[in-house]
């Protein structure tokens, strides 16, 4: 075990030792990331829409290639109750946001906007 002290590193070790720490921060995350399901990634064009405004959830219905109606009898909920979801009139409950996020296989975290 190692007592407290100082360390001097010149400033090519210091840079070094700080690009050895972002590259194993970034094989890291990396790793993390490629243990998701592919079913539960999206293409970049789709998640350029979320991140342009879209609502997840109209997004991955999309991409699964799903119409409003499949997924809302897939769902359990009254198609007209999904469009105003993804139209943003109604916030949607806890419960329909489960069910859409078990019909469409990912997450709620997926489908929920950012606020």
């Amino acid at each position: 075990m190692r007592s407290g002290g100082t360390v001097t590193l010149t400033r090519k070790e210091y840079d070094a030792l700080i690009d050895r720490i972002e590259e194993a921060d970034d094989r890291a995350d990396f790793a993390r990331h490629s243990q998701i399901p592919k079913e539960r990634m999206l293409p970049m064009e789709a998640a350029g829409r979320i991140l342009n405004g879209a609502h997840p959830l109209r997004v991955w219905r999309e991409h699964r290639g799903l119409t409003t109606t499949a997924l809302a009898d897939a769902a359990g909920l009254a198609r007209s109750y999904l469009t105003e979801i993804e139209t943003g009139r109604k916030p949607g409950s806890v419960a329909a946001y489960r069910a859409l996020a078990d019909a469409l296989e990912v997450t709620v975290d997926d489908l929920l906007p950012d606020a």
